[in-house]
């Protein structure tokens, strides 16, 4: 019997483009052998999450479609299935997904193949733990990263540690009730922010409301040569 029950889906994106995903059957599955999500404090409960294609993460993949990215570094934070990094792999973008899950690494790299694409890069992505061999990016994404109340500070925590001192970062943030909390970390480390409603339906005419939140630094002043 396989660990877990698997299904194969076609996501519309912005552009009547396609993604081919293989995503997890429900939020019913669970399979932890080694203990490995449990050392990345992962939960049962939590463990299906990363495999499903919520709505936020695909109005992160239209965004993607056109938002300005020329030669900079993008990290997908979170990523989970990572559509938005997909849609960035495709416009040959810069892009490192990461994520905490065992899992997400291999679920990318299938559906990279499914989609004809090469292997993303990736890297452990934990907020609450240190990775420096990820470096610095221009461009952090997200999307629904901000559904439990200690989520604003350590995201904002892990993104002081990630984000060159010039940085931009978006997140689609489905209406969650952590998102003031979010704006006062970021502003603490220099950011401003601009929010966007989003109410436009998904592509399968489900509905979607939400919001965009761009958050702005323009980096550290220059020091005068002597």
């Amino acid at each position: 019997m396989a660990a877990y029950q698997l299904r194969f889906q076609h996501v519309f994106v912005a552009g009547g483009e396609t993604l081919e995903i293989r995503s997890l059957l429900d939020c019913q599955q669970y399979h932890d052998p080694l203990g490995e999500a449990a050392l990345a404090g992962i939960s049962p409960a939590t463990w299906p999450l990363f495999g499903q294609v919520w709505p936020s993460a695909q109005k992160l993949a239209d965004l993607m479609q056109h938002w300005q990215i020329g030669s900079r570094r993008v990290l997908e934070i979170g990523c989970g299935l990572g559509l938005a990094s997909l849609v960035l792999q495709r416009r040959l973008g810069d892009i490192t997904a990461s994520d905490c899950h065992p899992l997400t690494e291999s679920f990318l790299c299938a559906n990279a193949r499914l989609n004809q694409l090469p292997q993303l890069k990736y890297g452990i992505g934990n907020w609450g733990r240190d990775n420096p061999a990820l470096g610095e990016f221009d461009l952090i994404i997200g999307s629904d990263v901000l559904y439990e109340r200690d989520h604003p500070a350590q995201l904002a925590g892990f993104i002081a540690l990630h984000a060159a001192p010039a940085a931009e970062v978006l997140i689609i943030d489905p209406k969650r009730g952590n998102r003031s909390a979010f704006h006062r970390e970021m502003a603490a480390l220099g950011f401003s922010v601009e929010e966007r409603i989003i109410d436009a339906p998904l592509h399968d005419g489900s509905a979607y409301s939400g919001r965009m939140l761009h958050y702005q630094r323009k980096g550290l002043p220059q020091r005068a040569s002597a």
